[in-house]
């Protein structure tokens, strides 16, 4: 019987080349497209669940709640709370501090070479305490996870960062030298940790040797938090994170006192830290942006199941008189029905195996493109999604056409009577149509506000000139060092200015502090913002004075600059009024004068709205120059830069970026949901023309004795294409209708995010329906005209 099928289906497969073709093409677009999302999905899903003790781990977060009302989302605790939570609380079973380190020199010695071998680590490397390997779970290669960062001067390594130092020598008792203040001996090797992990850390330092890399850090300070901390806990049951959330208050009262008000520590699931995108150092991506990827994937594959009915019953009407036969035969309804799912299956098989190899070809771009690293693995979870997917096609698209074929009347079949509804409901294929393109046009319109909103992030003026800035990392502020570097640098002429601060105008992190003005004896209930920097900051940037002078060159502070929402805060309208005032900020003891005012400039993204700011000179906390270059001759100011640069600091690894290229990291999410709407809005698109395709394909079956009648008539092609394009195109501009609302709603949603945003305008929507329109009527043309230059005489003898 089985084999009876497969002769029947391969022979009708055969003869119907193009009904074939478009069912396996629609199929492979949407599987693909449907497990695309699913590798997404299951990725992002599957961050940090390889812990054994998963649901029991939380990671400490701290909330500052301000006297106006506002709040802070940090993802840091303080230090000595990791020994506390251990000692002082039944719940924990277990609590570790983790302090990431944003850029550590390296040095290694190799008996090979006469001079170190320097790495400069930016991200990935850590000061640990040795409980956090009875939390997170990592393979040791060698070495014991109980003592090997407990003494000061130990480092563990990952399998590959210990290939990358030591390359094929055993590196076991090596040597690494810390930011040329502390050598580490290397007492451990991990094997590397999986990719969807949030602790992405493959060198490990003992907590002890802080003490050595940064000798006024104070180990039991409670106050001193910082967003590299992080603080993590094994709590003995799931349930136990409310408790602990419940005991907070009073260790913040002890540990705090009068300034207990102003913070809230939270107990977080690991299972939320990757989604978590408020915080300062916030997660990876938003939770609701891959529930909106399902549903999409899901529109996707339901889309080609929706495609592959209306292909199958446009052709009932041609393979009536092969049911009427059948059944005159002997052939009973359910064999019709198991043949005719047959050949759904040899369809979706074709369709399945294609699917997967577009993945497999498709996949390095796609990750390239996402900045992602997906990858098709046949595991549990994936395995089971692809069954499931291939169960359900079969099962949609091929019961609906299986169960109208097999019905069929077999006389009224063999005498060509068959009624004008035998092919199915039309109607309900017209809503489906419809559905189809409602989704489609929202995703276009989605694709275009998301293009827009990303285009005005870009291009928006930020209150200062982004562009042909260099950025360097400075190893030390010594002030000597700093004068030659920046007298040496302005004897080039492509270099224009340079100025040494702790950071750009615009960065990721945020540092501030209360303030009092005048003789106030209250601090104000909102924070300042800070920017450290010396008196070319403003030239540098291209920051613009609107009252006063600019800051004098110090190593200490000596006077403000404020900016204009500071004076907009406090009251201020002119701003002249504000130059002489005193302004008392914690770096100082003493109140110091505010001598100028510069225009509004964002300090973070276009998420934030701008705040009270405050731009002083102190050399300790200088970190990095900016530069300015003329944009001539990259190449050639980049090597004058580097060498001035090697010159100064000869132990030092010479790394750069350009100052733009930072700030568009600031909007990788946004870039990330623009890429995806753009994929899967062209996959939709791709669907929805074959399921149009399809519709109309019935639609000539069934009318192709009106067009041969109207051909002998005298009707031109053009009134043939019209006549079909017609009812098509208004389904089109039905959907436009109802998804222009939809998608209204949606996308004003999504830019309630950006306190700084476009407007939604009327030219998107109508622009997206035009785009959709074009492309509907460009696919109902192609078999519209097909249709109508059939010679009439066939049409007609058909009947």
């Amino acid at each position: 019987m089985i084999q009876n099928y497969a002769k029947i289906a391969l022979r009708t497969l055969r003869s119907q080349r193009s009904y074939t073709l478009l069912n396996v093409v629609g199929l492979t677009v949407g599987m693909a497209g449907g497990l695309l999302i699913f590798l997404f999905i299951h990725y992002h899903l599957s961050t940090d669940r390889h812990h054994a003790k998963f649901d029991r781990i939380f990671r400490v977060v701290t909330d500052l709640h301000l006297d106006d009302g506002s709040v802070e989302y940090y993802p840091e605790a303080p230090l000595p709370m990791a020994q506390k939570l251990r000692t002082a609380y039944a719940p924990v079973e277990q609590a570790a501090y983790l302090k990431m380190i944003r850029e550590l020199t390296v040095s290694i010695q190799r008996s090979d070479q006469t001079t170190p071998v320097r790495f400069l680590e930016h991200k990935s490397t850590a000061f640990v305490e040795p409980e956090l390997f009875g939390i997170l779970d990592y393979q040791w290669v060698r070495g014991n996870p109980k003592t090997a960062l407990r003494e000061p001067n130990s480092v563990v390594l990952t399998e590959s960062w210990a290939r990358r130092y030591f390359g094929n020598a055993d590196p076991m008792g090596q040597t690494l030298n810390l930011n040329h203040r502390a050598d580490a001996t290397v007492t451990g090797i991990l094997a590397d940790p999986p990719k969807t992990t949030d602790t992405d850390i493959n060198l490990f330092i003992s907590l002890p040797t802080i003490g050595q890399l940064d000798p006024g850090y104070d180990r039991q300070d409670w106050g001193n938090i910082n967003s590299t901390d992080r603080i993590f806990v094994a709590l003995k049951s799931p349930e136990s994170g409310a408790e602990m959330e419940a005991a907070m208050p009073a260790l913040l009262k002890t540990q705090f006192g009068k300034m207990a008000r102003f913070y809230r520590f939270h107990f977080q699931p690991l299972a939320a830290v990757h989604f978590d995108v408020k915080r300062i150092v916030g997660g990876a991506v938003r939770s609701s942006l891959l529930w909106s990827l399902g549903l999409v994937g899901l529109f996707l594959v339901l889309t080609a199941c929706i495609n592959f009915v209306n292909l199958a019953t446009a052709q009932a009407i041609r393979r009536s008189k092969e049911v009427g036969i059948r059944k005159t035969l002997g052939s009973t309804r359910g064999q019709l029905v198991r043949q005719f799912l047959f050949e759904t299956v040899l369809i979706v098989v074709a369709a399945a195996i294609l699917a997967l190899l577009l993945v497999l070809v498709t996949l390095p771009l796609f990750n390239q493109w996402l900045s992602s690293q997906l990858a098709l693995q046949l595991d549990w979870p994936t395995i089971g999604f692809v069954v499931l997917l291939f169960g359900s096609i079969v099962g949609l698209a091929g019961g609906y056409p299986a169960a109208v074929l097999s019905g069929f009347s077999p006389w009224a079949a063999l005498k060509g009577s068959l009624p004008a509804r035998a092919g199915g409901n039309y109607s309900l294929r017209q809503g489906l149509i419809v559905v189809q393109f409602v989704v489609c046009q929202a995703l276009i319109v989605g694709a275009m506000v998301v293009a827009t909103q990303v285009r005005y992030m870009r291009e928006a003026d930020l209150g200062f000139n982004k562009d042909n800035v260099v950025m360097v990392a400075l190893p030390d502020n010594q002030k000597n060092r700093l004068e030659a570097l920046r007298n040496k640098l302005l004897q080039y002429p492509e270099i224009k200015s340079v100025s040494v601060s702790r950071d750009p105008p615009s960065g990721r992190l945020l540092y501030g502090g209360s303030f009092k003005l005048d003789n106030k004896a209250d601090w104000e209930a909102y924070p300042i913002r800070e920017r450290i920097a010396d008196a070319n900051y403003l030239n540098t940037y291209g920051l613009r004075l609107v009252a006063g002078r600019n800051i004098i060159q110090s190593d200490t502070i000596q006077e403000y600059l404020v900016n204009e929402a500071f004076l907009q805060k406090i009251g201020v309208r002119n701003p002249q009024q504000i130059l002489g005032r005193k302004l008392h900020y914690h770096l100082s003891k003493v109140p110091l004068p505010i001598v100028g005012v510069v225009k509004d400039f964002h300090q973070r993204s276009l998420h934030e709205q701008i705040g009270p700011c405050l731009i002083a000179s102190y050399a300790p906390f200088f970190k990095q120059a900016g530069i300015r270059v003329s944009g001539q001759n990259p190449e050639q100011t980049l090597d004058q830069i580097r060498r001035t640069w090697e010159q100064l600091f000869p132990n030092e690894v010479f790394e750069y970026s350009y100052l733009d290229e930072q700030l568009a990291k600031f909007y990788e999410m946004e870039s990330l949901v623009f890429r995806l709407v753009n994929i899967f809005a062209g996959i939709a698109i791709l669907i929805c023309c074959l399921g149009l395709y399809g519709l109309v394909s019935y639609a000539v079956v069934q009318r192709r004795k009106e067009i041969g009648v109207r051909r002998v008539l005298g009707a031109s092609v053009a009134s043939i294409v019209s006549l079909l394009s017609g009812d098509f195109l208004k389904l089109v501009l039905l959907a436009i209708v109802v998804a222009s609302p939809v998608a209204w709603w949606a996308m004003n949603q999504w830019l309630q995010d950006f306190a700084y945003r476009i407007d939604l305008s009327w030219w998107m929507f109508a622009l997206a329906g035009v785009l959709a329109t074009g492309i509907a009527f460009l696919t109902v043309s192609l078999q519209s005209v097909k249709a109508a230059r059939v010679n009439p005489v066939k049409s007609l003898r058909s009947e």
